[in-house]
């Protein structure tokens, strides 16, 4: 499952997973185009892209600088979302 982390002004909106058992986070990046959307896909904190459809080197560049300056912020996300809700109901 993916979680919304942010939207860019273009459109480009980035996604995280919860934190792996080997201690990743698998990250997605989607871009609308007019025929759909491109899209990138890698692991933190190696940063190495897989599942690119139509993105360009230089964009690549750019998402990888991107994802690697808000790695901290997208750790702690994760674990939150591995960990599950901090507040737990109570039945009366």
């Amino acid at each position: 499952m993916f979680w919304s982390y942010v939207q860019l002004d273009d459109g480009t909106q980035f996604a995280y997973s919860e934190t792996r058992d080997d201690g990743t986070v698998r990250v997605a990046v989607e871009r609308p185009v007019d025929l759909g959307f491109d899209h990138a896909e890698c692991f933190l904190p190696a940063v190495n892209w897989f599942n690119v459809e139509g993105f360009s080197i230089d964009d690549l560049d750019f998402l990888t600088e991107f994802v690697r300056s808000n790695a901290p912020f997208i750790f702690e996300l994760a674990e939150r979302q591995k960990a599950g809700p901090a507040v737990s109901a109570l039945a009366p």
